[in-house]
């Protein structure tokens, strides 16, 4: 069966959004086959810096056969509108009655042909290019169609015949025959011009023989292989960097690698001023000695051939006036001590609402103190000073020019002015950690500046209302709750995070309601906190279930919890234990909301009958105390055997006993029995927020 492939031909498209589309166009293809009810096999999707493509394999000529159900009148209607309804129908129509709601009618099934799949996937592929989602799009012309950038051609061929849907202007897509063949165009200055395929696999070789690599990954293999050899000749080797490779495969159709050298006069500046150079500025590999000491040499990607040795010149001209920019920036900044940036810092706005960055660095300075009480190892005097210093190398112009460099050039100009390697280093440290993939943070000084400086900001953003909505988080605050999650889960600190939340509000000099605040960042990080643990298979109920009993705020404590009472749940014990709760969780909840009132688990000997309800009085009587006890000392395990004895007296006391009875007094302390299990298991956890066993 004939094969489809589509292209989209357009002016560059950003690298950063290239395999988002194609992932996108891939899925929207697929689907819309299926919405079709057209087969097909082998879909795949391709982008490169100028076109889009999809190809999919034994598509249907015509789509399938369906059989349609048309209903008539009545049975009882008149015979002219039975006979009304028999000569409409197309001959050898199945005609049959059938009971509906409002009466018997009569029905006949229909066969309606399948259509041409050209002319559907003209009208699908047409809806695609019209509601493509792309994050930022465009108009040009005068016509209404967006797209990221300006279309050239976009078409499909499907069995030996090209529909065009776009030819280049701006109008909405019209799918259109062409009997000229599928027409592209191969790279923009090396192929001598335009491209007719008859198939996929024609078209990717006259493509590859007109210098464009239709398939990312072949791209990437190219640059990798042929930056590694170019690395090996030199006696070097290329610094691994899988992010720079997907961007630079993204921004050429046919790479040719090539390696120049570092004017030697610039080795002596930082290395991270030298590859931030590189990587971020002029998207080079970095290359390195045997020992991983940076080289004097780097690994560029150009688009074009024959004119190797005119590239290379010119990227190391390039290249030399970045790192004399650089390199004066270094000289200049070290003339004056970074303590005495600080006053800068007034002029620079944080946030219209939140002041200026001297504000946050005293609330900084204030919180990275207090917290050091909790930070084993932090001397205060250094955490005082290095919170003090964080932000004052944004006024220098090093950071001015490579922003990237923030709090790395802080350190070395730390350094320089013979602050300790503690302060120096906390300096460097205290923006991380700055995503999942990153370092976090190990060192006393810098666990507190750090903690201090992500608190702040989510205390001051949550007090003004900036709080993250849907898929927007414009000051990046979940980012900066999982970097204090991972400071104090990965440094195991015992910290009362409400109790710090607190103080960081008051900071602000009583502009927030501290308890309303502190409560919906709590909330805020328990969510963050499933997320966080969700990779590494631990319950999001358990999570939920423990932080909101008792009001959790010791992450390390939490997570001890939880995990005793996962194990506790994969028991038989803890299982059924559950199952009980629930069942006297849900009585009593339906005994609450009909009387008005709520039941405290205060027992009555006295009204004591069932051998049951003796037993299980006698038994939560012991467990209580004995849980408090456990969990006061942070012993999870023995809580969790303390409840474990109360199953089987719940369990009997189900069997043998009528909680509703007909004596007020019994039903009334059985009651309390019920509400005195809910008591004894709820400082443990709110069982009510947990799924059940897994």
């Amino acid at each position: 069966m004939p094969e489809l492939m589509m292209e989209i031909f357009s002016e560059e498209i950003p690298a950063r959004m290239q395999n988002r589309a194609a992932d996108d166009l891939l899925q929207l293809m697929s689907d819309g086959l299926r919405a079709a009810g057209l087969d097909f096999v082998n879909p795949r999707s391709h982008a490169t810096p100028r076109r889009l493509v999809f190809v999919a394999e034994d598509i249907p000529e015509h789509t399938p056969i369906v059989l349609e159900d048309r209903r008539g009148p009545r049975v009882d209607a008149p015979d002219q509108a039975i006979a009304g309804f028999r000569n409409g129908l197309p001959e050898g129509a199945a005609i049959m009655e059938r009971e509906t709601p409002k009466g018997t009618f009569m029905f006949a099934q229909v066969e309606k042909s399948g259509e041409a799949s050209t002319a559907v996937l003209g009208k699908m592929a047409g809806r695609i290019l019209e509601r493509f989602p792309w994050p930022k799009s465009m108009r040009w012309g005068n016509g209404a169609l967006r797209w990221v950038r300006p279309i050239h051609r976009a078409s499909f061929l499907f069995n030996g015949n090209v529909t065009v849907l776009h030819g280049g202007g701006n109008a909405a897509p019209v799918a259109e025959s062409d009997d000229q063949g599928f027409i592209t165009y191969g790279h923009r200055f090396l192929s001598p011009g335009p491209i007719r395929a008859t198939g996929f696999a024609d078209y990717e070789a006259k493509l590859r023989a007109s210098c464009v690599l239709v398939d990312r990954e072949q791209r990437k293999q190219t640059i990798r292989q042929e930056a590694e050899a170019l690395a090996k000749q030199a006696g070097l080797k290329c610094r691994e960097d899988p992010d720079l490779l997907e961007e630079i495969a993204g921004l050429v159709e046919w790479p040719v690698v090539l390696m120049g050298t570092i004017d030697d006069r610039f080795m002596t500046l930082p290395p991270e001023v030298l590859v931030t150079t590189m990587r971020i500025h002029q998207k080079y590999f970095v290359c390195e000695d045997a020992d991983g000491h940076l080289a004097n040499r780097f690994v560029m990607t150009a688009n074009m051939t024959g004119c190797d040795d005119t590239i290379i010149a010119g990227n190391e001209r390039v290249l030399r006036a970045r790192l004399a920019d650089a390199r004066f920036f270094w000289d200049v900044d070290r003339r004056v001590s970074l303590a005495s940036r600080a006053p800068t810092l007034k002029e620079r706005v944080f946030h219209a609402r939140l002041g200026t960055l001297d504000d946050k660095a005293d609330r900084m300075q204030a919180l990275a103190t207090a917290l050091a009480a909790f930070v084993p190892g932090a001397d205060r005097d250094k955490v005082r000073s290095a919170a003090r210093l964080a932000k004052c190398d944004l006024s220098t112009g090093m950071v001015g020019e490579f922003p990237e460099l923030q709090g790395t050039m802080g350190r070395y100009y730390a350094l320089n002015d013979d602050e300790s390697t503690e302060v120096a280093d906390a300096i460097a440290e205290h923006y991380a950690p700055a995503g999942p993939a990153d370092t976090c943070p190990v060192l006393p000084v810098s666990i507190c500046v750090a903690l201090a400086d992500k608190i702040d900001s989510l205390v001051g953003f949550f007090g003004i209302g900036e709080k993250p909505t849907g898929s927007k988080d414009p000051f990046a605050l979940r980012r900066a709750a999982l970097g204090v999650i991972r400071l104090i889960v990965e440094n195991r600190l015992r910290l009362p995070l409400a109790t710090c939340l607190t103080s960081a509000t008051a900071l602000y000099e009583g502009a927030f309601d501290v308890r309303d605040d502190t409560f919906g960042l709590l909330a805020f990080f328990a969510d963050r906190l499933k997320v966080h643990l969700r990779e590494q298979g631990v319950r999001h109920d358990l999570v939920d279930a423990v932080f909101v009993a008792g009001d959790e705020d010791d992450l390390v404590r939490l997570l001890v919890r939880v995990g005793a009472l996962a194990q506790f749940l994969e028991t038989d014990d803890g299982a059924n234990l559950l199952v009980a709760y629930r069942r006297a969780a849900n009585i009593l909840r339906i005994e609450e909301k009909k009387e008005g009132r709520s039941y405290v688990g205060v027992i009555d000997a006295t009204c004591l009958v069932e051998r049951a309800e003796c037993d299980l009085h006698a038994g939560i009587e012991r467990a209580a105390p004995a849980v408090a006890a456990a969990l006061a000392e942070e012993n999870y395990g023995t809580t969790m055997k303390q409840i474990a004895t109360l199953r089987p007296l719940v369990d009997r006391f189900f069997d043998d006993v009528t909680v509703n009875a007909d004596d007020e007094a019994l039903r009334e302390n059985r009651l309390n029995i019920l509400a005195a299990i809910r008591r004894t298991l709820d400082p443990i956890a709110d069982f009510s927020r947990i799924e059940g066993r897994r």
